[in-house]
């Protein structure tokens, strides 16, 4: 796990590139910590920066740039190849080659040397980002590993084309433009983060999972290709659905999940997993445990909250599995810290708030080992969240109903006041708690009007994930551009609705949300973490299980429960799924109160420009009084705010 950085010009500076170049890896230390490098050809315009962080190979003959054994490509790369072995072994049977370490990276750049770029993609099972100069032919190629784990921004700026793993490697080039990208920020107010290929500035993208660029320094009209998608792989498991047993599709899916753990242990420095005592994390710890002949390092925090705290459920499954398990109770003081640090931490605008609990878990983590496993993705592989059967539920009650019929029943829903539904309908309340689904009837109320108001079944379900519902009304000079959940081209058909919202979530919010959360949190303590079910023969035999085996009787996740009780008692995974959160409701009435008032002032949101003051002061008044709870609305002006003062 590294940081890489670098750029592609015809332009000269005012200062030698190899400052720029150190420049740029400098401001990303904190992905590798344990050595840099740095690659030049002045002649060519290019130049390949690298920090590292050693896992594999801790010699020299790990660092990077790595030259390949002929000489034509020069690699920095960033993750890991997980089935590097077993590509060299192949290598080794087609033609003896004298290898001159044994690391990863070395074996990628013998396998492009042998099957091309495109070729050696499709033999690789990891995690990765890299750029690789091909001195023969003088392109520069940036690629992304399938599922997106991890980052690559990219862009021309002034008549250079720069990469790097972070913004912040980019901000400090001479070229880099910096101007906000409004219809950007139109998504980060609906989402809670900008989806790729967007980022916060206008000339800057992020490449897309399961793509490769090449450019070159004279010609600026390259897309990028796609190696694999999400798409050929729903529209396979679709065509060619899973047909056996129950049990046969258990004992496949264990399988699948026992070799990629086995394959993700693989390390030369110390190893752990993150353990919340929930499904996922615990079905990745059980077979890490089962393949290890010592006691795995499981790492949990809790909360004296109670309600927020899952480290009673961990401490029970680690003490089942006879982990080495250890355990850090966080104050609110602790957690409120971490906030200040966030602009740095995610370089745009990003409003998950558990990104807090993702941070301080990693800086604990980090003092006993440098690579931590989770178990993220097992939500929308195998339908974790609760939001699907949901959805599906008002779906099949009321998207039979013609679209002017559900709009115009909306319209006489939209007048009635909130305050006026909650006390009207009070008395539903506890009937909706028996049926856990608690919450206040005015939020139900809106969420049928979400539902009322969309097209069709996929608009639905961007409305249901969207925070503020039309965010160009509130960012001022914003139109909001196409992504994965509107752009009808990137769906694919057929299959059942829950099918399809998992499928959604895959192509954006397990990238754009999930996937960064951890990986700038883990890495901006230098820790390396490792997602096993996003092994893509993993993702790819999830796709073709059918939502009937996922779902059971109300029951998510069935396969991957079955895994689990075969290596953890039913009755310590029993409980209701809780999610990462920290009480941003209360601390914003709270503690947090007098720094949102500054970065909400209204002479100041007038003076930036950037949004309409009104309908987000109005929210903070209600929030202010106890009549909404509007966290998540504030909360993403806020992030954006704060990244802006950072800036």
């Amino acid at each position: 796990m590294c940081g890489i950085a670098g750029f592609l010009t015809t332009q000269s500076w005012s200062e030698p590139p190899d400052m720029i170049l150190r420049r740029m890896t400098d401001t990303i230390v904190h992905r590798g910590p344990d050595a840099d490098g740095f690659w030049l050809d002045s002649d060519a315009g290019i130049a390949l920066g690298h920090r590292r962080l050693s896992i594999l190979d801790l010699s020299p003959e790990g660092n990077q740039p790595m030259v390949s054994s002929g000489g034509r490509f020069v690699v920095v790369f960033n993750g890991e190849i997980y089935n590097y072995r077993d590509i060299r072994a192949e290598l080794d049977e087609r033609q003896h080659r004298p290898w001159r370490g044994h690391s990863d990276t070395e074996v990628m750049l013998a396998a492009m040397e042998e099957w091309g770029i495109e070729g050696a993609l499709k033999r690789f099972v990891g995690m990765f980002a890299f750029a690789l100069w091909d001195g023969q032919e003088r392109r520069l190629t940036v690629a992304r590993d399938r599922l997106g784990e991890k980052p690559m921004y990219y862009g021309w700026c002034n008549g250079t084309f720069l990469f790097a793993s972070e913004l912040k490697a980019l901000r400090v080039h001479p070229a880099f433009n910096g101007d906000i990208d409004r219809n950007s920020l139109t998504l980060f107010l609906r989402h809670n983060y900008i989806p790729a290929p967007y980022s916060i500035y206008r000339d800057i993208r992020k490449l897309l999972p399961g793509t490769y660029l090449t450019v070159q320094a004279d010609r600026r009209d390259d897309a990028p290709t796609a190696y694999w998608s999400a798409f050929a792989a729903a529209e396979a498991g679709r065509d060619h659905p899973f047909v056996g047993s129950d049990r046969e599709a258990v004992d496949q899916l264990e399988l699948l999940l026992r070799r990629s753990v086995r394959q993700q242990m693989v390390a030369d420095v110390p190893l752990g997993a993150f353990l919340s005592g929930g499904i996922d994390s615990s079905t990745i710890v059980a077979l890490m445990q089962d393949q290890s002949s010592t006691p795995i390092r499981t790492f949990t925090i809790g909360f004296h909250e109670e309600r927020y705290s899952e480290a009673e459920h961990a401490r029970a499954v680690a003490r089942h599995l006879g982990t080495d398990h250890t355990e850090l109770f966080v104050t609110p003081q602790q957690a409120l810290d971490v906030i200040p640090r966030l602009p740095h931490l995610y370089d745009e605008p990003f409003s998950d708030s558990s990104q807090i609990p993702t941070f301080l878990v990693s800086e604990m983590t980090r003092k006993h080992v440098t690579v931590s496993l989770s178990g993220d993705a097992g939500d929308e592989l195998f339908g974790g969240y609760g939001r699907y059967l949901e959805c599906n539920r008002l779906w099949r009650m009321t998207g039979w109903l013609p679209v002017a019929f559900r709009r115009n029943a909306a319209r006489l829903l939209a007048v009635i006041p909130f305050s006026l539904l909650d006390t009207g309908l009070v008395w539903l309340s506890p009937v909706w708690e028996r049926y856990g689904r608690p919450g206040r009837p005015s939020a139900k109320i809106q969420a049928l009007l979400e539902l009322l108001l969309a097209a069709n079944s996929a608009r639905f379900y961007q409305r249901t994930v969207s925070t503020w519902k039309v965010p160009a009304s509130i960012v001022i000079g914003g139109v909001e551009p196409f992504t994965a959940l509107t752009d009808e081209s990137r769906h694919y058909k057929g299959g059942s609705y829950l099918d399809r919202m998992m499928y959604l979530d895959i192509l954006s919010y397990l990238p754009d949300d999930i996937l960064v959360k951890v990986d700038r949190a883990a890495m901006g303590v230098s820790l390396e973490t490792r997602v096993p079910m996003l092994d893509h023969r993993v993702v790819e035999y999830a796709l073709s299980l059918p939502a009937s085996l996922k779902f059971r009787q109300g029951v998510t996740k069935w396969p991957l429960r079955q895994v689990l009780h075969r290596y953890v008692p039913h009755e310590l995974v029993k409980r209701p799924k809780m999610g990462f959160a920290v009480p941003i409701c209360s601390w914003l009435r709270g503690a947090l109160r007098e720094w949102a008032d500054a970065l909400l002032n209204e002479d100041r949101l007038r003076r930036e420009g950037f949004f309409r003051p009104e309908p987000i002061l109005q929210k903070w008044r209600e929030h202010l009084a106890g009549t909404a709870d509007w966290q998540q609305y504030l909360w993403d002006v806020l992030m954006f705010q704060a990244w802006l003062q950072a800036q």
